[in-house]
């Protein structure tokens, strides 16, 4: 046990710079800024209810960059920090109108304004603490010292606003929340009406109303509870426009809870008539009120403990530390540093833990998942809906949920997909009926289920248009992953497998035999269009739909057989698996994203912000480094699309570049989100603001520091030279592993993995297998290595490792400048400059589509060669490769270059 605290200590040391004889601390992590947030010009577009569609309005430009987020699931609040007028914007999810696309879409639910008055702030501060989600305005008017809290807490449901002054009766203020986006119920408004009341009494506002389109009824309370002075309620003679005046107090508290009569369900998805969607429901009206009652019965020091508690036991979790100091830098300035090129490591922490915070913020059991914009939300029309976008919006979403140990957030999206099952199981049926109709079965669910792209909390739709079959995979893999992080069988067998065996099932019928091979038909690479008539193109078995099919397939094989299941269907996918070519390599050397694509980008926009031909490398796993010909093809696709994208294109990037170990490039795709991809308070821009991109960044640094998909746990997999020293701690493999490390200049000092399921652990890292493995109690652990740079060692649940004495590696320089020197007939010269670590070099060869290379010439000692083009047959094009290898053995990546044979 001495070894394992001393452990601890040393990395506390390594993130805070203290003393390891003192108590180890996390680092703080928050935005401040040392302004309110300004006052910009709104611009109203034309809406649903006037002349012409538009992709959102209105567009608000404070909102969108400088309010800050909290949230608790059940809603989200967007904090402004005014000291004249306070604006906090309230969201809540199943909160939707008429939207685009001839949908329904997220919409407001509320504004609630403080009227303080108090035009001359002297000291000011705001902030957003991310260690215990509680936001806080400070500053200073008349010489009185006045302060705000806010928390939206998960525990209680409600959001929480304390307010202080530092002397006794100088706190005044008015509360006064309202509807926004007023309409009329009927033709006036096209049937997307908006109306309510806002009605005060005692120390109580009702704020209440209904949406015409589907029926909703919403409602918000407003308790507002002073310690001191007078409090006054008022309602005009309409009752309406209620507001609570609060003269003279020492302090107050104010909550607020909010609902509507959403309830999640599968009728909600299959009823097709929007009014009807909601018809058996009930007014939230009682249980707001119980909300509200029961958290009114707790002083703010209760709600405020609970709180810290249930949301540090998450965000606690986890913990990234790359050598950074705390800045005192308010954050929009440390940001705009960033995008100067003054590389702050805190900066990258920062967002790292930021993307970690808004999952939590917006993805709680109970609770509808986090959409586009997570569960913030101004807009009247939000854009692209505010929805559930599936061919991968959504699922980025989640991409963290595992790796950075929230594997518990994941419970929202697994309800949703289960409430919308039974629709999506009679869209697979409609979906064959239409592209496929002699592949339909009988039997109940025997045609399994799909989703295309676009879904809300009220609707899912199918595939087509621009988006193929494959789209629902994108939701079935996290599925899988949900059991392959926690071990869980029980997952894996009520949650996991069910939905994997249903999508197989769908997917099985939509394949056609075309001469040997499988293929998808109808088939879309998302959002793609044609460059000669710019519509989306529509061929046969594209990468996006084979490579999802066959990760789907393999996936469910896998959890057929830990479970023990032979159902017959299982035959069929197993005889499926090996024709469905999921990779093609063209004549640049890519990944073909059309089968019938032969250079690259020949057919599509070749700087797409989706990279859909890759969702093998990520998040699927059959492009691995054990399919070295595919992963220097995915390089040779990354490399054509480029690095500029939309904020989650970059973030998308960022994950695909850490799957190929390529920690450089992965950290450039980092580093261009944040200088331009951010907004200041660093929300992730689309643009407008689009959340994913932060929960892909997140993702992103995770997938850098350690990977687990490809059978055995990779530490450090891609870590960039820019991080030279660092640590971390609580990572998630595959498993159930918990995962630490501590590393300078580039070498890892110390691993720790915690057993939270048990089982064989298996890792990787150069020269682990000369290292020592240690039990909590410090005895020595026999492990297993079958080859250089890896170990296996059994565990039991709760046990602890650490790892030790790792010897140091280097990375092999690569040769450069490898290119074609010579080209007659069937004679090929190769030529490169040399490695400065090489003492040989071994040459390699592919051709056709083929996963691997075959080694054609080792231990090359020049740094050219001569190659005859028989040797490849009758292939047309293929992939020369050349590694340097250093006096150990050790081969580097490597260099390609693309041939064009002569026969």
């Amino acid at each position: 046990m001495k070894k394992v605290r001393l452990f601890f200590f040393v990395v506390a040391s390594l993130w805070t710079g203290i003393s390891i004889a003192q108590k180890p601390r996390f680092r703080n992590y928050r935005l401040w800024y040392d302004k309110p947030v300004p006052n910009l010009p709104i611009t109203n577009l034309d809406s649903l209810n006037a002349q012409t569609l538009v992709e959102a309005t209105p567009l608000d430009p404070a909102w969108e960059n400088w309010s800050l987020p909290i949230g608790n699931g059940y809603m989200g609040a967007s904090l402004f920090g005014r000291t004249v007028t306070e604006r906090i914007q309230l969201t809540e999810n199943s909160m939707a109108a008429k939207s685009l696309y001839g949908g329904v879409g997220l919409t407001n639910f509320a504004e609630l304004y403080l009227d303080f008055n108090h035009k001359t702030p002297q000291k000011y501060s705001r902030s957003l603490r991310l260690n215990d989600a509680v936001s806080t305005v400070k500053y200073e008017q008349d010489g009185v010292r006045y302060e705000r809290e806010y928390i939206a807490s998960y525990p209680d449901k409600v959001l929480a606003i304390r307010l202080t002054a530092s002397q006794k009766n100088k706190l005044s203020f008015t509360v006064r929340p309202e509807i926004p986006y007023k309409k009329p119920i009927g033709p006036a408004s096209k049937n997307n009406g908006r109306v309510g009341r806002v009605s005060a009494q005692n120390d109580l506002i009702t704020l209440s109303g209904k949406l015409e389109h589907l029926n909703i009824r919403f409602e918000g309370q407003f308790r507002v509870i002073p310690t001191g002075g007078t409090l006054k309620a008022i309602t005009d003679a309409d009752g309406d426009n209620g507001k609570i005046v609060v003269t003279g107090a020492d302090a107050a508290l104010i909550l607020v809870a909010v609902g509507t009569n959403y309830k999640l369900d599968s009728s909600i998805f299959e009823e097709h008539t929007s009014s009807k969607k909601l018809a058996d429901t009930t007014s939230p009206h009682r249980r707001v009120t119980a909300i509200l009652e029961k958290a009114s019965a707790k002083t703010y020091a209760q709600l405020l403990a609970s709180h810290r508690n249930e949301y540090s036991a998450l965000f606690d979790r986890a913990t990234v530390n790359l050598g950074a100091n705390e800045s005192a830098l308010t954050t929009d300035a440390l940001l705009n540093n960033y995008k100067a090129g003054v590389i702050d490591p805190y900066l990258e922490e920062l967002y790292f833990q930021y993307g970690r915070y808004l999952l939590i913020c917006s993805s709680r059991p109970g609770t509808l998942p986090p959409n586009l914009q997570g569960i913030w939300s101004q807009y009247d029309i939000t854009p692209w809906t505010g929805g559930y976008w599936h061919n991968i919006n959504i699922q980025m979403n989640y991409w963290p949920v595992f790796t950075t140990n929230l594997t518990e957030l994941f419970q929202s999206f697994a309800d949703y997909n289960l409430a919308y099952r039974r629709a999506a199981t009679q869209g697979a049926t409609d979906y064959l009926k239409r592209n496929n109709p002699h592949r339909l079965v009988a039997g109940d669910g025997e045609n399994g289920w799909t989703i295309g792209t676009g879904a809300s909390a009220y609707s899912i739709s199918k595939p087509g248009i621009h988006s193929g079959p494959g789209t629902g995979t994108m939701t079935t893999k996290l599925f899988w992953d949900y059991y392959a992080f926690t071990g869980d069988k029980q997952i894996l067998k009520n949650i996991t497998y069910p939905a994997l065996l249903g999508m197989s099932k769908f997917l099985a019928k939509v394949v056609v035999d075309t001469a040997g091979v499988l293929l998808t038909y109808p088939s879309y690479s998302p959002e793609q269009r044609w460059q000669k008539v710019k519509e989306h193109y529509k061929t046969m078995g594209t990468a996006f739909d084979q490579q999802m099919i066959y990760e789907n397939h393999r996936d469910v094989l896998k959890a057929a057989q830990e479970l023990g299941d032979t159902t017959p269907f299982l035959a069929v996918i197993q005889a499926q698996l090996p024709r469905l070519d999921p990779v093609l390599i063209g004549m640049s050397g890519q990944i073909k994203e059309y089968r019938e694509e032969n250079y690259y980008g020949e057919i599509g926009d070749p700087r797409h912000r989706h990279t859909s031909q890759l969702v093998g490398l990520y998040p699927g796993t059959l492009i691995n480094s054990t399919t070295p010909a595919w992963l220097d093809a995915a390089k040779t696709s990354l490399n054509g699309r480029g690095d500029k994208a939309t904020g989650w294109g970059m973030a998308f990037r960022l994950n695909l570049w850490a799957r190929t170990k390529d920690g450089d490039r992965a950290y450039a795709l980092y580093r261009s989100l944040l200088q331009k991809g951010t907004l200041n308070n660093l929300w992730d821009t689309h643009p407008p603001f689009q959340i994913d991109g932060n929960f892909g960044g997140t993702a992103g640094v995770a997938e850098m520091l350690l990977q687990s998909h490809e059978g055995f746990i990779d530490l450090l997999p891609a870590l960039p030279q820019a991080w030279k020293t660092g640590a971390y701690s609580g990572l998630l493999a595959r498993g159930n592993f918990e995962v630490s490390a501590q590393w300078t200049d580039g070498q890892a000092r110390r691993f720790t993995i915690k057993s939270n399921a048990g089982g064989l652990c298996q890792l990787r890292y150069p020269n682990i297998h000369q290292a020592t493995v240690q039990s909590a109690t410090g005895n020595r652990v026999p492990i297993t290595s079958l080859k250089r740079d890896f170990i296996a060692f059994a565990t039991q649940a709760g046990d602890v490792f650490t790892i030790t004495g790792l010897p140091a590696a280097s990375k092999v320089a690569n040769p450069s400048n490898l290119h074609i020197n010579e080209q007659q007939g069937e004679k090929i010269v190769i030529r490169w400059d040399k490695s400065p670590d090489a003492v040989a070099y071994n040459i390699y060869s592919h051709v056709g589509n083929s996963p691997d290379y075959t080694l054609i010439q080792a231990n090359c000692r020049a740094t050219t060669t001569e190659l005859v083009a028989a040797d490849v047959k009758a292939a047309k094009h293929g992939t020369l490769r050349v590694t340097a290898v250093d006096e150990t053995g050790r081969e580097s990546s490597g260099l390609t270059v693309q041939v064009i044979y002569a026969h």
